[in-house]
């Protein structure tokens, strides 16, 4: 998936009726220190929002639609549960705009970083495996926003959730309590070559918006006491999983000991789901786990709406994946559309939300 290395964005905003605290969507940029990192990161927020602020397209660009929000518009008054997203190998926190103003539009305040190493134009095979920078993102993010005067007000801190897709998805789970087995993992790509396989096989990453060759990743090179660590945090209450990588590498002691609503969702009809991310079986070990599948979709159908002719250009620059192509009849935005129905309900029902 090279080209979507560089070009990720976000959709228009689906049609969804749910609870409206919010005419408006506010969205502001902001750099949150991460001492694990050695360097901030660059972080969005999406929030209910008074009239006000910049009216913006998020993230829109040659492949993707952008969606519209206002930039540094007045947060209005409130108390918010706070969700943290994290975005999927590759990829861009921007490209879950199209969900993030929906929950911002029923009464969250969302936040999410682009996460170092695995992130459109600085993604290496190398760093993919490394989920505990990526739930330490997910921390720092809670640990600025809940300390911070200008947000700590409007954030209910006792009804934090986490949303992740693909990769994201992976540290959703960690941070929700899951541990990952290093020996399973490597036996799982032994014999596979397909999705983050294939990745760790190729021998190439982007740093700095340039594609570059890279060392193939031995997996059972990785720190394995690092790989296989604890990276719960407590503060959250509620996970959505969508697509969760490294599905056959967890242990299954540690997600029989999660304490918390763990709501699963795939891309896919019965039978079409890659096992890199089918999540049915996390899901029956999760003591709070349920699981959903949304028909008639694709693993890619969860990025943002595609642009006329976006196809063609993908094809042009030798992508393979159906970056721009779901599968069956349905469009992108009806698939986007039981998306955010699906997650609405599950963080609306685990986080109180409106009750």
């Amino acid at each position: 998936m090279n080209l979507f290395q560089i070009f990720c964005s976000v959709v228009l905003p689906v049609t969804f009726t749910v609870p409206c605290y919010a005419a408006e969507v506010g969205m502001r940029e902001i750099k949150v220190a991460a001492p694990e990192r050695g360097r901030d990161l660059a972080v969005t927020v999406w929030y209910p929002a008074e009239a006000g602020g910049e009216h913006v397209l998020v993230g829109d660009n040659k492949l993707f639609k952008g969606a519209a929000a206002f930039r540094n518009a007045p947060l209005i008054k409130g108390n918010f549960p706070l969700v943290v997203m994290s975005h999927g190998s590759g990829g861009r926190i921007e490209g879950m705009t199209w969900l993030a103003t929906e929950l911002a539009k029923a009464g969250f305040v969302v936040a999410g970083p682009n996460h170092p190493g695995t992130t459109s134009g600085d993604s290496t095979p190398a760093n993919t495996p490394k989920l505990w920078e990526r739930t330490q993102d997910l921390s720092a993010v809670i640990d600025a926003l809940t300390a911070d005067q200008g947000w700590n007000g409007a954030i209910d801190a006792d009804h934090i959730g986490v949303v992740g897709f693909s990769l994201g998805g992976a540290a959703a789970m960690e941070i929700a309590g899951a541990r990952a087995d290093l020996d399973a993992y490597a036996r799982y790509c032994d014999t596979s070559a397909k999705w983050d396989c294939a990745w760790f096989a190729g021998g190439k990453g982007y740093v700095n918006d340039e594609p570059v060759k890279v060392d193939k990743v031995d997996l059972r090179s990785i720190d394995k006491i690092r790989f296989e660590q604890l990276n719960l945090d407590r503060r959250i209450q509620s996970a959505v999983l969508i697509d969760p990588g490294l599905a056959q590498a967890y242990q299954p002691e540690s997600l029989k000991n999660i304490a918390i609503p763990m709501s699963f969702i795939n891309l896919g009809s019965s039978g079409t789901i890659p096992a890199a991310v089918i999540a049915d079986r996390l899901a029956a070990l999760s003591p709070q786990g349920s699981y959903a599948a949304v028909n008639d979709s694709n693993h890619f159908s969860f990025l943002p709406e595609c642009k006329p002719g976006a196809a063609e250009m993908l094809v042009e620059f030798g992508e393979i994946d159906p970056i721009c192509t779901d599968s069956g009849s349905r469009s992108r935005a009806d698939i986007h559309a039981e998306l955010t129905g699906l997650v609405l309900q599950a963080l609306q029902k685990t986080l109180k939300v409106g009750q």
